[in-house]
């Protein structure tokens, strides 16, 4: 590898990540990952693995790694309601040019349901903000 790798490695979980520290100084030169912590990013804890001590600089890097997943899965999240409209867009399209009655029968009573408390949920939080704006 031409590049240096990173001290640590996160192994991306569902709520948090398993911490590694990367270890490529030994006689074999492979990278050997020896995990340190366990991530929780719903309640911001870190748990060391088994009997670790984690040092100032192991804190300091999984605090900068959380800070930045959050970043992360809140830009993602953003982006997933701007594709949501793009798919309701080429969803009306579809049905105004190309779905067959059976297709539409399959669909157009979970789509109306959805788009109704969508709607319903948008109007009402449209409406919290107005009333206090």
């Amino acid at each position: 590898m031409a590049e240096k790798l990173p001290e640590y490695y996160f192994r991306v979980r569902e709520n948090g990540a398993f911490v590694f520290r990367l270890d490529t100084e030994n006689r074999q030169r492979r990278i050997e990952m020896d995990q340190i912590a366990v991530v929780n990013m719903r309640n911001g804890e870190i748990k060391p693995h088994g009997d670790r001590t984690l040092s100032a600089a192991d804190i300091d890097a999984i605090k900068s790694w959380m800070t930045e997943r959050a970043q992360t899965l809140a830009y993602r999240e953003i982006d997933d309601i701007f594709r949501a409209i793009d798919y309701l867009n080429n969803t009306t399209h579809w049905v105004q040019s190309r779905a067959t009655d059976e297709q539409l029968e399959a669909v157009t009573d979970n789509l109306l349901l959805a788009m109704h408390d969508l709607r319903s949920t948008l109007v009402r939080k449209k409406a919290d903000r107005l009333m206090k704006g």
